[in-house]
């Protein structure tokens, strides 16, 4: 197949935010808080003088004391595990942004050269070929590997997207597919990348 006569819509690149660490920095802040907050309550037992005999009349308003302080510490204490377990997941997210971001990157310039060399008369397909369907591959991998146990589903199925169109680019590339086809599966490629990077640009 002339490579001259194939039109190529190119993949366009797109930087991502450098990742803030700061999601890490408040998991360890609430895990302190955490704790100073349980100290304080096993301080709150204190021994004091005075009769050793109970006084029934404010045993009652005692004991309801202690179950409200009790179930507002519960509730604090579910505060803060939510707030944490969102900091990890806002982390985990990050992560795998920051992988898709560097390594989509790089595959791109490797499309990019090969579609140029595909597109000029003389080019030389042959060694932008195989770089750009390693690129793709590599990317592919790395992201996939990236997308932690706690990202939720629809966030990794976004992620998945690329992860697919990568690999379904490389095949493309390796199977010299027609023109039609490639600019269909590079335009899916450009929109999987997107989506990616407008949700990362959302959680930061």
């Amino acid at each position: 197949m002339p490579h001259a006569n194939r039109p190529v819509d190119p993949v366009t690149s797109a930087p991502v935010p450098s990742r803030n660490p700061r999601g890490v920095r408040i998991a360890g802040l609430l895990i302190g808080s955490a704790a100073a907050i349980c100290m304080g309550v096993v301080g709150c037992t204190t021994v004091t003088g005075g009769d050793p005999t109970a006084n029934g009349g404010e045993a009652p308003a005692y004991r309801t004391s202690a179950s409200l302080s009790s179930s507002q510490s519960a509730s604090s204490s579910s505060v803060r595990e939510s707030e944490r377990q969102a900091a990890m997941t806002t982390q985990a997210v990050h992560t795998t942004c920051e992988t898709l971001s560097t390594t989509s990157a790089d595959a791109i310039d490797a499309v990019n050269a090969y579609v140029s060399a595909f597109n000029e008369e003389g080019g030389d397909v042959a060694a932008t070929q195989g770089p750009a369907v390693d690129a793709l591959n590599q990317s592919a991998e790395a992201v996939e590997t990236s997308i932690g146990d706690i990202v939720p589903v629809d966030i990794r199925n976004v992620f998945m997207a690329w992860v697919d169109g990568a690999l379904s680019t490389a095949q493309a590339i390796t199977d010299d597919v027609g023109p039609s086809e490639f600019n269909q599966i590079i335009a899916d490629l450009n929109g999987a990348r997107s989506d990616a990077l407008d949700l990362c640009d959302a959680t930061y």
